[in-house]
Formats: structure tokens, sequence, C-alpha cells
């Protein structure tokens, strides 16, 4: 994780654009190849089960959410955010509280179509808590191929 850095304009625009992404304490971190990870830090309003604690699950759902169509934005150069037109997400282990991280792959993306699937862990990436897929409709010929990174 050492060689992500937080981007405090992108967390900003991120905040400004998707007022969610300030409620749950979503960032933006950039490496040097200035390829995206997204974190939640650890906030205790984000608890859903107290006793465990654990995470709240449709928190979790939220954060793949926002990641994706953040994601997709900047990767695809798009001027509007996509459309999510389905999403799945499987629980693979409870979230602790403890800050998560965030990582998005672009699987496949069509004229109108795109395809991402959305990893999320907390202290060990090869032990993800989530894994969540997106379908997005692409707003219509918006994709521009010549931007690559965070256009948010």
């Amino acid at each position: 994780m050492s060689a992500y850095q937080l981007h405090p304009v992108l967390t900003d625009k991120a905040h400004t654009a998707m007022p969610y992404t300030q409620f749950i304490g979503l960032e933006v971190w950039l490496n040097n190849q200035g390829t995206p990870l997204f974190h939640v830090p650890y906030k205790p309003e984000n608890i859903g089960n107290t006793f465990l604690p654990a995470l709240h699950g449709g928190m979790i759902g939220g954060f793949i959410e926002s990641a994706a169509t953040l994601f997709l934005k900047q990767h695809s150069g798009l001027d509007q955010f996509a459309k999510i037109i389905d999403f799945s997400i499987e629980y693979l282990r409870s979230g602790h509280a403890e800050p998560m991280f965030a990582a998005c792959t672009l699987t496949r993306q069509g004229s109108r179509i795109a395809h991402l699937s959305v990893e999320v862990w907390q202290k060990d990436r090869e032990r993800p808590i989530a894994v969540g897929r997106v379908h997005c409709l692409l707003p219509a010929a918006q994709a521009h191929s010549s931007c690559q990174y965070l256009c948010l």
C-alpha cells in the first residue's frame, strides 16, 4: 500500500459528484502510474452489527458501487457517470471495524455496456471481504479512449 497516496483533489471531486462517498468517508488514492485505489477509513457510523462489531453490508455494497462508478468515469474518459444496470455482490467474510480498500478492474467495455469487477479487502488483499460485479450502461457517444486516468 505504500506506493499509493491520498489524492485530496480527486477525493473532493468524488465527494462533490457523489455525496454518499463523503458520508462513508471514501478517499481516492493513486500510485505512481495513476492507478486508483479506493479507501474507506474506519468510522463507527459504518458499523452495522455492534455485537461483533462488523461493517454494515449495505455500506460495503455502496462502497463497491461508488468505486466502480468513479473508476469507470475516469478510466473511460466519460463526461458523466454511467448508469448501473446490473450489480451483484458476494460477501466472503465479515468486514471488521477497520479500514477497507477497493480495486476495480474493467473486464470488458463495448460501445454501450461496460463490465467491471471490484475487490474489497481490509488488512490483506489476498483475503477479500467482498467481490462485486457491475454492468453499466455508458452515456451515448461519450467514451473517449484518450483520457485514461481520473477525469472526475
